[in-house]
Protein backbone atom coordinates (compact mmCIF):
# COMPACT_ATOMS: atom_id res chain seq x y z
CA UNK A 1 0.00 0.00 0.00
CA UNK A 2 1.25 3.47 -0.86
CA UNK A 3 2.32 5.98 1.76
CA UNK A 4 -0.08 8.72 2.86
CA UNK A 5 2.69 11.29 3.43
CA UNK A 6 5.90 12.19 1.59
CA UNK A 7 8.87 14.43 2.39
CA UNK A 8 9.95 17.21 0.05
CA UNK A 9 12.52 20.04 0.46
CA UNK A 10 11.11 23.51 1.10
CA UNK A 11 12.53 27.01 1.46
CA UNK A 12 10.84 28.63 4.46
CA UNK A 13 10.84 32.44 4.50
CA UNK A 14 10.07 34.34 7.70
CA UNK A 15 10.85 37.49 9.67
CA UNK A 16 14.23 36.07 10.76
CA UNK A 17 15.32 35.08 7.24
CA UNK A 18 15.26 31.85 5.30
CA UNK A 19 15.89 28.22 6.10
CA UNK A 20 15.84 25.07 3.98
CA UNK A 21 14.26 22.02 5.50
CA UNK A 22 12.16 18.93 4.59
CA UNK A 23 8.39 19.27 4.76
CA UNK A 24 5.67 16.61 5.06
CA UNK A 25 3.09 16.59 2.27
CA UNK A 26 -0.09 14.60 1.73
CA UNK A 27 0.39 12.01 -0.99
CA UNK A 28 -1.86 12.30 -4.04
CA UNK A 29 -2.03 9.38 -6.49
CA UNK A 30 -4.54 8.22 -9.09
CA UNK A 31 -6.88 5.33 -8.38
CA UNK A 32 -8.42 3.64 -11.39
CA UNK A 33 -11.65 1.78 -10.67
CA UNK A 34 -12.41 -1.02 -13.11
CA UNK A 35 -15.49 -3.18 -13.43
CA UNK A 36 -15.00 -6.57 -14.97
CA UNK A 37 -11.63 -5.42 -16.30
CA UNK A 38 -13.06 -2.33 -18.01
CA UNK A 39 -12.15 1.14 -16.77
CA UNK A 40 -15.02 2.91 -15.01
CA UNK A 41 -13.38 6.02 -13.60
CA UNK A 42 -10.13 7.49 -12.28
CA UNK A 43 -9.98 9.62 -9.15
CA UNK A 44 -7.08 11.38 -7.48
CA UNK A 45 -6.87 10.28 -3.87
CA UNK A 46 -4.68 9.75 -0.83
CA UNK A 47 -3.80 6.02 -0.67
CA UNK A 48 -5.50 4.09 2.11
CA UNK A 49 -9.00 2.70 2.71
CA UNK A 50 -9.28 2.20 -1.06
CA UNK A 51 -11.82 -0.62 -0.74
CA UNK A 52 -14.02 1.65 1.37
CA UNK A 53 -13.59 4.38 -1.24
CA UNK A 54 -14.78 2.06 -4.02
CA UNK A 55 -17.81 0.87 -2.04
CA UNK A 56 -18.72 4.48 -1.25
CA UNK A 57 -18.26 5.59 -4.85
CA UNK A 58 -20.45 2.75 -6.17
CA UNK A 59 -23.10 3.53 -3.55
CA UNK A 60 -23.10 7.23 -4.41
CA UNK A 61 -23.45 6.46 -8.12
CA UNK A 62 -26.47 4.25 -7.46
CA UNK A 63 -24.62 1.16 -8.71
CA UNK A 64 -24.87 -0.80 -5.44
CA UNK A 65 -27.03 -0.60 -2.33
CA UNK A 66 -25.16 -2.98 -0.05
CA UNK A 67 -21.96 -4.97 0.23
CA UNK A 68 -23.91 -8.01 -1.03
CA UNK A 69 -23.91 -6.42 -4.50
CA UNK A 70 -20.11 -6.82 -4.68
CA UNK A 71 -18.49 -10.25 -4.91
CA UNK A 72 -14.86 -9.18 -5.26
CA UNK A 73 -12.58 -6.13 -5.21
CA UNK A 74 -8.89 -6.72 -5.92
CA UNK A 75 -5.80 -4.76 -6.81
CA UNK A 76 -4.47 -5.52 -10.27
CA UNK A 77 -1.97 -4.35 -12.92
CA UNK A 78 -0.32 -1.02 -12.11
CA UNK A 79 3.40 -1.67 -11.53
CA UNK A 80 6.26 0.78 -11.08
CA UNK A 81 9.68 0.76 -12.79
CA UNK A 82 10.86 -1.98 -10.42
CA UNK A 83 7.86 -4.19 -11.16
CA UNK A 84 6.22 -3.62 -7.77
CA UNK A 85 2.46 -3.18 -7.53
CA UNK A 86 1.51 0.49 -7.21
CA UNK A 87 -1.86 -0.39 -5.66
CA UNK A 88 -3.47 2.23 -7.89
CA UNK A 89 -5.85 -0.04 -9.85
CA UNK A 90 -8.85 -1.81 -8.30
CA UNK A 91 -11.09 -4.20 -10.25
CA UNK A 92 -14.65 -4.80 -9.06
CA UNK A 93 -16.93 -7.77 -9.73
CA UNK A 94 -20.63 -7.31 -9.09
CA UNK A 95 -22.94 -10.02 -7.81
CA UNK A 96 -24.89 -11.84 -10.52
CA UNK A 97 -28.08 -9.93 -11.23
CA UNK A 98 -26.68 -6.52 -10.21
CA UNK A 99 -26.92 -4.28 -13.30
CA UNK A 100 -23.56 -3.03 -14.52
CA UNK A 101 -23.39 0.75 -14.93
CA UNK A 102 -23.55 2.58 -18.19
CA UNK A 103 -20.95 5.35 -18.20
CA UNK A 104 -23.20 8.39 -18.05
CA UNK A 105 -22.66 12.02 -18.93
CA UNK A 106 -22.52 13.02 -15.25
CA UNK A 107 -19.26 11.09 -14.80
CA UNK A 108 -17.53 13.62 -17.01
CA UNK A 109 -18.92 16.73 -15.33
CA UNK A 110 -16.75 18.86 -13.08
CA UNK A 111 -17.28 17.60 -9.54
CA UNK A 112 -17.54 21.15 -8.18
CA UNK A 113 -20.73 21.57 -10.25
CA UNK A 114 -19.17 24.46 -12.20
CA UNK A 115 -21.57 25.75 -14.79
CA UNK A 116 -24.44 23.64 -13.44
CA UNK A 117 -27.48 25.52 -12.24
CA UNK A 118 -31.25 25.32 -12.15
CA UNK A 119 -33.81 22.53 -11.97
CA UNK A 120 -33.03 21.07 -15.41
CA UNK A 121 -29.35 20.67 -14.53
CA UNK A 122 -30.26 19.16 -11.17
CA UNK A 123 -32.34 16.48 -12.87
CA UNK A 124 -29.57 15.82 -15.41
CA UNK A 125 -26.83 14.99 -12.91
CA UNK A 126 -28.56 13.61 -9.84
CA UNK A 127 -28.71 9.96 -8.80
CA UNK A 128 -32.15 8.86 -7.66
CA UNK A 129 -32.15 8.09 -3.94
CA UNK A 130 -33.69 4.82 -2.76
CA UNK A 131 -34.56 6.20 0.70
CA UNK A 132 -37.14 8.74 1.88
CA UNK A 133 -35.35 11.24 4.10
CA UNK A 134 -38.58 13.08 4.89
CA UNK A 135 -39.58 10.12 7.07
CA UNK A 136 -36.55 10.59 9.35
CA UNK A 137 -37.36 11.58 12.94
CA UNK A 138 -33.75 12.48 13.76
CA UNK A 139 -33.35 15.42 16.15
CA UNK A 140 -29.93 16.80 17.08
CA UNK A 141 -29.19 19.51 19.68
CA UNK A 142 -27.29 22.47 18.26
CA UNK A 143 -24.71 21.94 21.03
CA UNK A 144 -23.95 18.47 19.64
CA UNK A 145 -23.40 19.87 16.15
CA UNK A 146 -21.13 22.59 17.52
CA UNK A 147 -18.78 19.96 18.97
CA UNK A 148 -18.37 17.90 15.77
CA UNK A 149 -15.54 19.89 14.09
CA UNK A 150 -13.34 19.67 17.18
CA UNK A 151 -14.00 15.93 17.47
CA UNK A 152 -12.97 15.45 13.86
CA UNK A 153 -9.93 17.67 14.13
CA UNK A 154 -8.64 15.69 17.12
CA UNK A 155 -8.67 12.51 15.00
CA UNK A 156 -7.04 13.96 11.85
CA UNK A 157 -3.60 12.41 12.31
CA UNK A 158 -2.36 12.95 8.75
CA UNK A 159 -3.62 16.54 8.70
CA UNK A 160 -1.51 17.21 11.78
CA UNK A 161 1.66 16.44 9.83
CA UNK A 162 0.70 17.86 6.43
CA UNK A 163 -2.10 20.42 6.82
CA UNK A 164 -3.33 19.27 3.42
CA UNK A 165 -6.22 16.83 3.83
CA UNK A 166 -10.00 17.01 3.99
CA UNK A 167 -11.90 14.95 6.54
CA UNK A 168 -15.33 13.36 6.70
CA UNK A 169 -16.83 11.94 9.86
CA UNK A 170 -19.94 9.89 10.52
CA UNK A 171 -21.60 10.53 13.89
CA UNK A 172 -24.53 9.29 15.93
CA UNK A 173 -27.29 11.69 16.94
CA UNK A 174 -25.61 12.27 20.31
CA UNK A 175 -22.23 13.12 18.73
CA UNK A 176 -20.39 9.81 19.05
CA UNK A 177 -17.91 9.29 16.21
CA UNK A 178 -18.53 6.12 14.19
CA UNK A 179 -15.89 6.54 11.49
CA UNK A 180 -13.50 9.19 10.18
CA UNK A 181 -11.51 9.26 6.95
CA UNK A 182 -9.01 11.74 5.46
CA UNK A 183 -8.19 12.39 1.82
CA UNK A 184 -6.87 15.09 -0.51
CA UNK A 185 -10.32 15.05 -2.14
CA UNK A 186 -13.31 15.88 0.03
CA UNK A 187 -15.55 13.66 -2.12
CA UNK A 188 -13.09 10.78 -1.61
CA UNK A 189 -13.13 11.30 2.16
CA UNK A 190 -16.92 11.04 2.08
CA UNK A 191 -16.80 7.97 -0.17
CA UNK A 192 -14.40 6.28 2.27
CA UNK A 193 -16.72 6.94 5.23
CA UNK A 194 -19.86 5.85 3.39
CA UNK A 195 -18.00 2.84 1.99
CA UNK A 196 -17.13 1.84 5.54
CA UNK A 197 -20.84 2.02 6.34
CA UNK A 198 -21.64 -0.20 3.34
CA UNK A 199 -19.20 -2.90 4.42
CA UNK A 200 -20.51 -2.70 8.00
CA UNK A 201 -24.12 -3.18 6.83
CA UNK A 202 -25.22 0.20 8.19
CA UNK A 203 -26.87 1.63 5.05
CA UNK A 204 -29.35 3.35 5.11
CA UNK A 205 -27.73 5.66 7.65
CA UNK A 206 -31.02 6.93 8.99
CA UNK A 207 -29.91 8.01 12.47
CA UNK A 208 -26.59 9.63 11.64
CA UNK A 209 -24.88 12.94 10.88
CA UNK A 210 -22.27 13.30 8.15
CA UNK A 211 -19.75 16.07 8.91
CA UNK A 212 -17.17 17.43 6.47
CA UNK A 213 -14.20 19.70 7.09
CA UNK A 214 -14.69 21.88 4.00
CA UNK A 215 -17.57 23.15 1.93
CA UNK A 216 -20.75 21.28 1.00
CA UNK A 217 -20.99 20.80 -2.76
CA UNK A 218 -23.87 19.33 -4.73
CA UNK A 219 -21.95 16.07 -5.05
CA UNK A 220 -21.51 15.67 -1.28
CA UNK A 221 -25.19 16.36 -0.65
CA UNK A 222 -26.10 13.77 -3.26
CA UNK A 223 -23.82 11.16 -1.68
CA UNK A 224 -25.46 11.78 1.72
CA UNK A 225 -28.96 11.54 0.27
CA UNK A 226 -28.26 8.30 -1.63
CA UNK A 227 -26.82 6.74 1.56
CA UNK A 228 -29.91 7.72 3.57
CA UNK A 229 -28.07 10.24 5.77
CA UNK A 230 -30.61 12.79 7.07
CA UNK A 231 -28.13 15.51 8.13
CA UNK A 232 -24.98 16.96 6.55
CA UNK A 233 -22.89 19.50 8.46
CA UNK A 234 -20.05 21.42 6.83
CA UNK A 235 -17.43 23.71 8.32
CA UNK A 236 -17.59 25.95 5.26
CA UNK A 237 -20.21 27.13 2.76
CA UNK A 238 -22.64 25.12 0.65
CA UNK A 239 -23.22 25.78 -3.04
CA UNK A 240 -26.58 26.96 -4.32
CA UNK A 241 -27.23 23.63 -6.03
CA UNK A 242 -26.37 21.76 -2.83
CA UNK A 243 -29.04 23.77 -0.97
CA UNK A 244 -31.57 23.12 -3.73
CA UNK A 245 -30.98 19.37 -3.62
CA UNK A 246 -31.06 19.26 0.19
CA UNK A 247 -34.39 21.10 0.32
CA UNK A 248 -35.89 18.89 -2.38
CA UNK A 249 -34.66 15.65 -0.79
CA UNK A 250 -35.52 16.38 2.84
CA UNK A 251 -31.89 16.60 3.98
CA UNK A 252 -30.91 18.91 6.83
CA UNK A 253 -27.97 20.98 5.55
CA UNK A 254 -25.79 22.97 7.94
CA UNK A 255 -22.95 25.24 6.81
CA UNK A 256 -20.36 27.49 8.45
CA UNK A 257 -20.32 25.20 11.49
CA UNK A 258 -17.78 27.07 13.60
CA UNK A 259 -17.84 27.22 17.36
CA UNK A 260 -21.35 27.88 18.62
CA UNK A 261 -22.56 29.44 15.36
CA UNK A 262 -23.91 27.76 12.22
CA UNK A 263 -26.17 28.44 9.26
CA UNK A 264 -29.05 26.05 8.57
CA UNK A 265 -29.95 26.06 4.88
CA UNK A 266 -32.55 23.27 4.84
CA UNK A 267 -34.34 20.98 7.30
CA UNK A 268 -34.08 23.21 10.37
CA UNK A 269 -36.80 21.18 12.12
CA UNK A 270 -34.24 18.50 13.00
CA UNK A 271 -32.07 20.85 15.07
CA UNK A 272 -32.99 21.50 18.70
CA UNK A 273 -32.03 25.03 19.70
CA UNK A 274 -31.74 25.86 23.42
Amino acid sequence: MGRVTARRPVLRIGPSGTVRRPDSLAVEEPLEIRMGGRSLTVTMRTPGHDVDLVHGFLLGEGIIRSADDVTMIRYCDGVDSDGANTYNVLDVALTAGTPEPVVAQRNFLSTSACGVCGKASLDAVRVRAPYDLTASTLTVPATVLAALPDTMRARQRVFDSTGGLHAAGLFTADGALLALREDVGRHNAVDKVLGWAVTEGRVPLSGTILAVSGRASFELVQKAVVAGVPMLAAVSAPSSLAVDLAAESGLTLVGFLRGETMNVYAGAQRIAVP
